[in-house]
């Protein structure tokens, strides 16, 4: 007779069914398979990856005992079994709870544990005795565990490894510091079955064979069985809804920090029992506290903040608050995310754009977080053309256009660190750790001569610092390179990783309690008594100590808030098709949701005045002011493209008439802003949209050295040629980007072949500008035809652009009446604009 299944019943007493996925993955499991669940959030991914593992030791616990023998002991708890690595430490106490419940309920002998920055000294004492059979980890942790010498032996028991929220490490060089992780761990458990945990994702088949790796040539790696991709076939509906304005006359066309619609977001909140309030950057989640303490000061009591730059006490006590209903309301950044539990939260609210497919479908997924339930989420717009974006968004999750995720190719900063840890692991050789290198995605293209020039950076600092013993940190010896300096092994542990943020300030209070981070630039600009917010709680600068700013709590509620870096959240390529789409139903005449029909108004005037362009047309507005004459362009591809496109236009135009410009952009265009008129048709018609020469003109349109001088900060330390500091006397980020500089500069001057100046180069342009998908842009814009219209005044397109543009002059007019009168200008009535048209590619006017 067959035995039941012990995960089956387990399920059974609990209530609960499997679902066909989840069975998919146990038995794709037992077969040996690896491979990667995409499924949506709150239907059951983690058991799906872990109970696996959990029936096969069972099987093997049955088997072992056999009937003829004695009743055993209960037996010890075995070795490392499972690795589960996950992007958040904030997860992993989540996710540990979770893995231990059917360990301890099946009567297991295993232990769970988890290891990140937060475990106990007294944990880790434990774990370098002996790991747990379950441990819940962090990329970071892994590595650190890959530097002990007798890692060999702490892994010889794993069976699997599983990666959960692949999707956010996929594209970053923490999921590249995965790959290479991973690598060692099939090297030295050639059965090792890895699986991937992964929802919002449109690339499936490429994130797959990252996680898994590839051979040169970019096929799968050759495991022993083929790799799989299990799709959760639970049907997880998504609503989403917009709060509309009763009046489009006074709503804002620009902007993202407007709480125009406070008194209805507040009516939402108190209909719900929990709600999480998601906003895009941390300005807006404290301003948003605020103005819901202020709103209603008795709110306090159940309202809370999440970001960040919290404490991680202040963190805990938030997500503990929500678990236990102490909290109601928490507005949060993307801190809350991923996949902490909070169920139930019956309300989740975006303010602002989401710029991105998955981005919504992931906030949305903290609402009816289980099997079955409906996920809804309701979009708070700061500006009418947001409108427009939800409705674009919705309409995307209904096409089941959700972004991809690029893996990246080759860094070489994190190649030198990842060495180091192997030398200082055991040890390795030049050909065992080129072929373990080539089995990752990210360097199955290593070439002998990069290899070669990395090995020479670890062992001698490379050409120009081979007179500096500092930089030789990995000896080789009988062809073995090894860590023998026990100050380098101990700057190196210190240095592990690749989250390099902008420097940040402790802010504490003169009694002793922490509260959180601010940039140290924001510190740098207040002045004992000045007043600003942190923690939403309003704060009084004392002074500026051993890179802490100490405050007291300020009395009255003004103050600044806080300007964090990493707020230039641009349209994803998805969003920005599915908002071009958008408008050319609305240009046709079709306003099919409540969203598009209110902003309606807004884009009559816009045809009224110019036109509102066709996907397959780059339209071109052209008006002069008191300030000078303004070239507005809408290519509809997102802010940092828009960046990239406005310098390399301003370069190319320069070329035929000697002209300064002032630019400013956002998701949808960019202005030009010159005393005299460009020459725009002879660009035209001379190559200003050619993908022809694009890295040479692009380099040259910017400050190229300027910017890769300040990126090269972040390579100098994952490679670890500068060192932030030991604990408690951490370097300033002055000290620090002066120590990357001088580095900068004497390879750009003795060493001009130098990889890692040249990889820092490649991420400016990456990472400020898009340039790969400013290429394709400009592919596209070539291939459509060119709608220039001469406008008396600017469009509610244009508004908001120079808006941005007014914002960043000095003047003794106010920002706020230099707007209020140029809003008056704009209501004015106006003729239709006069329209040329160049049929630069396809298309007809």
């Amino acid at each position: 007779m067959t035995p039941r299944d012990p995960v089956e019943d387990w399920f059974a007493r609990r209530g609960w069914a499997p679902f066909d996925f989840q069975r998919e993955v146990w038995d794709a499991y037992t077969r040996g398979e690896s491979g990667l669940i995409h499924a949506a959030t709150g239907t059951g991914k983690t058991y799906a990856a872990f109970l696996g593992a959990v029936r096969e030791a069972l099987a093997e616990m049955r088997s072992a005992q056999a009937p003829s023998r004695k009743p055993r002991r209960r037996a010890e708890a075995c070795p490392l079994r499972v690795l589960w690595l996950t992007p958040l430490r904030a997860l992993a106490a989540d996710t540990e709870q979770a893995l231990r419940l059917p360990v301890e309920e099946l009567s297991l002998p295993w232990t769970v544990e988890s290891r990140t920055g937060d475990t106990s000294s007294a944990q880790r004492a434990r774990q370098r005795e002996r790991l747990p059979s379950v441990l819940v980890t962090t990329p970071e942790s892994l590595s650190l565990l890959l530097c002990r010498d007798d890692h060999a032996r702490l892994f010889a028991d794993l069976r699997c490894v599983v990666v959960d929220e692949w999707h956010e490490l996929l594209s970053t060089k923490r999921g590249v510091q995965v790959e290479l992780g991973l690598a060692r761990l099939r090297a030295l458990c050639p059965h090792l079955r890895i699986w991937g945990v992964s929802a919002t994702l449109g690339n499936l088949d490429e994130a797959a064979d990252t996680l898994l790796g590839t051979d040169s040539t970019g096929t799968p790696h050759p495991h022993s069985h083929p790799r799989r991709i299990v799709r959760g076939v639970v049907p997880k509906a998504v609503e989403v809804e917009a709060l509309v304005p009763e009046t489009m006359d006074r709503f804002p066309w620009a902007g993202h920090l407007n709480t125009k619609l406070l008194p209805e977001v507040m009516r939402r909140l108190e209909e719900a029992s929990s709600a999480i309030v998601f906003t895009n950057t941390r300005s807006q989640c404290e301003i948003w506290f605020q103005s819901l303490i202020a709103a209603n000061p008795d709110w306090f009591a159940f309202t809370a903040l999440h970001h960040g730059s919290l404490s991680r006490a202040q963190r805990e006590d938030v997500e503990d608050g929500l678990r236990t209903g102490r909290y109601r309301v928490v507005v949060a950044t993307s801190s809350l995310d991923l996949g902490v539990d909070f169920a139930p939260v019956d309300l989740v609210m975006q303010i602002g754009s989401p710029k991105g497919v998955a981005r919504l479908l992931q906030r949305a997924g903290r609402s009816g977080h289980g099997p079955g339930r409906v996920s809804r989420i309701v979009c708070v717009p700061t500006h009418a053309f947001e409108l427009v974006e939800v409705a674009a968004a919705r309409a995307a999750i209904a096409a089941g256009r959700i972004e991809s995720r690029d893996p990246l190719d080759r860094p070489l900063d994190l190649l030198a660190q990842h060495l180091v840890t192997l030398a200082l692991g055991g040890g390795f050789t030049r050909d065992a750790v080129m072929a373990e290198l080539r089995s990752t995605r990210a360097y199955r293209q290593l070439s002998d001569e990069e290899l070669d020039w990395v090995l020479e950076f670890v062992t001698h600092g490379g050409t120009a610092l081979r007179a500096y013993p500092e930089y030789a940190k990995v000896h080789c010896v009988d062809g073995v390179y090894r860590v023998t300096d026990r100050r380098v092994a101990q700057r190196h542990l210190l240095n592990i990783g690749t989250i390099v943020s902008d420097h940040a300030i402790a802010v504490q209070y003169l009694s002793g309690r922490r509260l959180g981070t601010i940039e140290e630039s924001f510190v740098a600009r207040l002045s004992p008594g000045d007043k600003f917010f942190c923690a939403g709680t309003a704060l009084e600068f004392v002074r500026m100590r051993d890179l802490t700013a100490w405050v007291r709590k300020a009395k009255g509620h003004g103050g600044a808030v806080p300007r964090w870096m990493g707020a230039r959240m641009p349209l994803s390529t998805e969003l920005a098709a599915a908002v071009r789409t958008t408008l050319e139903q609305a240009r046709t005449g079709t306003f099919a949701t409540p969203e598009m029909e209110a902003v309606r108004p807004v884009l009559e005037t816009q045809a009224q005045r110019s036109t509102i362009p066709r996907p397959d047309e780059l339209l071109i507005e052209r008006t002069e002011t008191r300030d000078g004459h303004h070239l507005f362009v809408y290519p509809f591809e997102g802010r940092l493209v828009h960046e990239g496109l406005a310098a390399l236009w301003a370069y190319r135009l320069a070329q035929f008439t000697p002209l300064s410009f002032s630019f400013s952009c956002n998701d949808y265009g960019f202005e030009l802003l010159s005393p005299e008129p460009a020459p725009l048709t002879e660009a035209l018609e001379h190559g200003l949209l050619s993908t022809e020469h694009l890295l040479h003109d692009i380099t040259n349109a910017l400050n190229a050295a300027e910017l890769a001088r300040r990126q090269f900060r972040e390579v100098a330390r994952v490679a670890g040629l500068v060192f932030s500091g030991f604990p408690g006397q951490n370097k300033s980020a002055r000290q620090l980007q002066a120590s990357s500089s001088l580095l900068y500069d004497v390879f750009v001057n003795h060493d001009p072949h130098n990889l890692l100046v040249a990889q820092a180069r490649r991420e400016v342009l990456e990472r400020q500008l898009e340039s790969s998908r400013l290429g394709r842009v400009l592919e596209r814009l070539a291939r459509s035809t060119v709608r220039v219209v001469d406008v008396e005044r600017p469009t509610p397109l244009a508004f908001p652009l120079m808006i941005d543009m007014t914002r960043a002059k000095l003047s003794t007019e106010k920002l706020a009446d230099r707007v209020r009168r140029m809003t008056v200008a704009a209501e004015k009535p106006t003729r239709s604009g006069v329209a040329s048209v160049f049929r630069l590619g396809g298309g007809s006017p």
